[in-house]
């Protein structure tokens, strides 16, 4: 199918593309064109105007401010396929996210900011914004304003954006360097939508779990943060080391991994998932990938391997 006809106009700075897009038409951002061309086409989004602003230098432009790292609206996915591109932790967490997203080619092009743009449930940037308590920095008709990424989503494609408004940025915590951080993704075939994905931040101090931070994907109408599987793991000594295949029920991860499921998860059923199968595989998925942070963390302070039993 072909798209709709629409106009198409290319600003060159950021006043300029908030002034096109509060024109009062039904307008829509190109960046990447990752999720908006495949809508396009298929006519379930039919714009009047397509403002392009990858003619806009300021918007193409990453950088590390007061210990946050600030991801500007063109930065593209791939970018972050390497761990070094962003420092600490926080580049190991982005490095492992980034792989589960679409194919190289469209990571070439598609944007991390993108994803805000749209909200999607199954957006891995947007749970690990949840995560990690991000800021999302919009320009619009009335002025620049900040929304905690707790705020700003409200449910499937639906977000706290503004007719009229652009997202520059995204501001981002940098992790403490000793943060154990983790990434599993579950999805049915390598070309769905994640089943479930989940995204966890542990910061240990001796063996001993202080804070806690799990962002789920695609377990509810919109990204979520575990926050009752965070609370029971406060205190928590994170064990010796584990793959997370073998863990036994009584296990703190285990235990974590059923609470994220059956009080903060909130899935529906799937032609090809119920809800005791999605249940089931956000607490296996959890608990998995809290072990993979407990891992990461014992090789940032330098322990040995182990034999993963």
């Amino acid at each position: 199918m072909k798209p709709a006809a629409f106009d198409y106009a290319v600003p060159r700075t950021v006043p300029e593309a908030v002034e096109t897009l509060g024109s009062g038409r039904r307008a829509q951002v190109l960046a990447g064109g990752q999720s908006l061309l495949l809508e396009m086409h298929l006519e379930r989004i039919r714009p009047d105007l397509v403002v392009d602003i990858n003619r806009i230098p300021e918007l193409d432009d990453m950088r590390v401010i007061d210990n946050t790292l600030q991801v500007g609206a063109l930065i593209r996915h791939r970018v972050f396929e390497s761990a070094q591109a962003v420092p600490g932790p926080l580049g190991s967490l982005f490095s492992l996210a980034v792989v589960n997203i679409a194919h190289p080619p469209i990571r070439s092009r598609g944007t991390m900011v993108g994803s805000f743009g749209w909200g999607h449930p199954a957006s891995e940037w947007c749970a690990i914004a949840m995560a990690l308590d991000a800021d999302i920095q919009l320009r619009g008709p009335q002025g620049a304003r900040t929304v905690a990424a707790r705020d700003y989503f409200h449910g499937p494609l639906r977000t706290d954006r503004r007719p009229g408004e652009l997202i520059t940025s995204v501001r981002w915590p940098l992790l403490a360097g000793h943060t154990g951080v983790g990434f599993i993704e579950h999805r049915r075939t390598h070309f769905c939508f994640a089943q479930v994905a989940v995204a966890a931040v542990l910061t240990v101090h001796d063996g001993v779990i202080s804070g806690a931070r799990i962002g789920l994907v695609n377990c509810a109408d919109r990204p979520l943060r575990a926050h009752a599987a965070e609370q029971a793991l406060t205190g928590v000594e994170i064990g010796p080391r584990t793959d997370g295949y073998r863990l036994p029920e009584d296990h703190p991860f285990a235990r974590a991994g059923r609470i994220a499921a059956q009080q903060d998860a909130d899935p529906i059923a799937e032609p090809y998932a119920d809800l005791e199968y999605r249940r089931h595989a956000i607490a296996v998925v959890t608990a998995r990938t809290l072990c993979q942070a407990a891992n990461d963390h014992r090789s940032r302070v330098g322990e040995p391997e182990g034999d993963g039993q």
